[in-house]
């Protein structure tokens, strides 16, 4: 379904949705307009809707990235916070970065002003401008069939490369990357005649098992590789290049995870030659520490890349890399290949995770989550739970966030279920307000919600639909699950695999369906309701593994809460809530960890951490950016600080900026973001400096 345009309910303008990502975003207006049918081809850049409205000037709700280029794409003018620009009558397109792609055609003079917290475009008189929008959605083309055989697999993971909208560096940008072809285990392998992967002359060479195959999936499909058996692991050309895929120290998945890495970087910087002519920070840092001649690199092909963008010592630009957001570790049953595409959409780093240094399995309470009890003293929602049989520890990474393909009950990580992925997919458009669910069935955890205001829906430019219930009976719980939410906060106990009602329990498994798309289950051992609901037809959730206390779980719920309101998604809100000691490791995702309640309202969610700098009488502020599928690895993001116009690439700590009082002040003061002070979790709006 493609983006829709409808007049603005509250505020004069239109507002822009997008059904299938669910997402919105208003253009404001000086008088009354309605949005007519227009032509799709008018911007330079695909799009997939457009509409047509006569109006002098258009009001952002807050300031995104913006580009203003000539009818033949070339930068004329880029424009952020506190930006004044002046431009003849010509005729322009103007391309936003906001949370749904939109592009803007005009043929009048242009005025861009914009300060930290709202941007305005004046045309000098009304005119008729075209509105193109273009969703970042992205779901598989297509559906191949394959065997257990290695041979085969490989076939399969050959495809994916079929996904890339270009084979040229712009791939980098996850809006030129598409979603890998569905797979599905049959008798015998299938590839459909549309799938069509590119003529990159790259070839991934391993031996054929799955431990050694599925590693290397992400990187076949960046590089639109094929894959085929060989008896050394190597990555070579049709030219005669080869890259031995193996490493003394890093081994072959950190050769892999190198290799993926290095050229992607440098992917991200070649482009600035291209489309995105801008001020890249990582450009700046890597440019004297090399001999790359960027602007002719930009014109060569894919294979001829290569040579010359593996030549450099990863140590050389190793430190100016983005953290990468995802490892995921996945098992080699032969059904894990079904989720593989999910994975690399994801643009995750695979690891194979069946040799016993990769792998810790116990039979007793996990250390952490034994610590993490001892410290309640509080009431708690249930019992202690006495099955601890197959709890998995993965290896730790330096990745945002974890995610475990496989059987068991990951520790710290976020348990894939295939299910979840497909329940996304499945699930039905909609231009409907974003509806929150809260179920809250005992008095005494009221405080969970009741202190937490704001939890859902302060965000002016989104609309909400919030639906509280309180101490439900089994059939009204039973019709709450069955009934059309985007998230449920279910505050309560639950024991012996039941929800408890006030008239009884209720087990996920007695209902045929669930349309509750993401929730958070916050009571005592919510595992496997939790895994059920994904069966059902959720997409992704927040459960448990054991007891909660109730001071401790109302306050993970309010900050997960908030956190989700914010734009994170269930996955990197539970890291973050993890890393700083906000939830012990008895919390875990389950499904597709991936999925978002909201947008973020800058695009990018964040959390920073300060420090007073009494050197400089000001502040040391470091910002940690996290992915989204939309905005993911190789994104830019540019902070909202005054005097700071270069842009960065999206993904873990940016470099560290001394700030004023008075900057920092106006920084912190533009949208509520979560920042950490001494440890401690706060929130941006909430903060007075002069207490630090």
């Amino acid at each position: 379904m493609k983006p829709v345009f409808r007049p603005s309910e509250d505020e004069l303008g239109v507002t822009i949705i997008d059904p299938i990502q669910r997402r919105q975003y208003p253009l404001r207006t000086s008088t009354n307009v309605r949005p007519d049918p227009s032509g799709d081809d008018r911007f330079y850049f695909p799009v997939d809707n457009a509409a047509e409205i006569v109006t002098d000037r258009l009001n952002l709700p807050f300031v995104v990235i913006s580009y203003v280029r000539d009818l033949n794409g070339e930068i004329l003018v880029e424009a952020e916070d506190y930006a004044y620009e002046q431009l003849p009558k010509c005729e322009y397109i103007i391309e936003l970065c906001a949370p749904i792609k939109i592009y803007i055609r005009v043929n009048s003079e242009l005025v861009i002003a914009s300060s930290a917290e709202r941007m305005e475009f004046d045309f000098g008189s009304e005119t008729r401008i075209q509105i193109g929008a273009r969703s970042y959605h992205r779901r598989p083309g297509a559906t191949i069939t394959t065997t257990a055989s290695p041979r085969d697999i490989m076939a399969a993971i050959s495809t994916f490369g079929s996904a890339l909208k270009t084979t040229s560096c712009e791939r980098s940008l996850p809006s030129f990357r598409g979603h890998p072809p569905r797979i599905q285990l049959d008798e015998e392998l299938h590839i459909p005649d549309e799938i069509s992967p590119p003529e990159t002359g790259v070839r991934i060479e391993v031996p054929p098992i799955t431990e050694k195959i599925y590693p290397v999936s992400t990187l076949a499909y960046y590089l639109g590789a094929t894959v085929v058996p060989g008896n050394e692991s190597r990555l070579a050309t049709d030219d005669g290049f080869t890259h031995i895929l193996d490493h003394p120290s890093r081994g072959f998945e950190g050769e892999v995870e190198r290799v993926l890495k290095q050229l992607f970087f440098l992917d991200c910087i070649t482009r600035t030659e291209g489309y995105y002519q801008v001020e890249l920070h990582e450009r700046n840092t890597i440019e004297d520490k090399t001999d790359l001649r960027f602007e002719k690199l930009y014109h060569k092909s894919l294979s001829e890349q290569l040579p010359t963008y593996l030549n450099i010592p990863f140590n050389v630009i190793q430190k100016q890399m983005p953290t990468w957001s995802l490892v995921t570790h996945v098992t080699d049953k032969e059904e894990n290949i079904e989720s593989l595409p999910y994975l690399v959409n994801n643009f995750s780093i695979i690891q194979s995770s069946d040799k016993k240094s990769d792998l810790q399995k116990t039979s007793t309470t996990p250390q952490s989550i034994e610590r993490f009890l001892r410290g309640v003293k509080t009431k708690q929602r249930g019992t202690v739970n006495s099955d601890y049989r197959s709890y998995v520890a993965p290896s730790q990474t330096e990745a945002l966030e974890q995610a475990w393909l496989g059987s068991g009950k990951p520790i710290g990580a976020n348990k894939v279920l295939k299910s979840g992925f497909e329940n996304r997919f499945n699930r039905p458009s909609s231009t409907d307000a974003i509806n929150i669910t809260v179920v809250c069935n005992d008095d005494e955890m009221s405080s969970e919600y009741d202190d937490g205001d704001d939890l859902y829906g302060e965000r002016d430019e989104l609309e909400f639909d919030i639906d509280v219930h309180r101490n439900t009976s089994v059939e009204e719980l039973k019709t709450i699950l069955t009934s059309k939410t985007d998230f449920l906060h279910y505050i309560g106990h639950i024991k012996d695999n039941e929800f408890i009602c006030r008239d009884g329990g209720l087990d996920a498994r007695t209902l045929n369906n669930t349309a509750v798309d993401t929730f958070l289950l916050n009571g005592c051992r919510s595992y496997k309701q939790g895994k059920q609901l994904i069966e059902l037809g959720s997409i992704g959730g927040i459960v448990t593994y054991n007891a909660v206390g109730n001071v401790s779980a109302t306050s993970v719920g309010q900050v997960v809460a908030r956190l989700l309101n914010r734009g994170f998604s269930l996955r990197s809100a539970l890291t973050i809530a993890r890393n700083y000691r906000i939830v012990g490791n008895d919390y875990l995702t389950v499904g597709d960890g991936s999925i978002e309640i909201t947008q973020s309202e800058s695009g990018t969610p964040m959390i920073c951490e300060i420090n007073r700098d009494d050197s400089k009488d000001g502040f040391r502020v470091n910002c940690i950016t996290y992915p989204t599928l939309a905005l993911g690895m190789g994104a830019f993001y540019t902070p909202y600080i005054e005097h700071i116009d270069t842009n960065y690439l999206i993904g873990g700590n940016l470099p560290t900026f001394t700030l004023s009082s008075e900057v920092l002040t106006r920084f912190l003061r533009l949208e509520p973001f979560p920042v950490i002070i001494n440890g401690d979790l706060f929130w941006s709006t909430e903060i007075d400096l002069s207490e630090i």
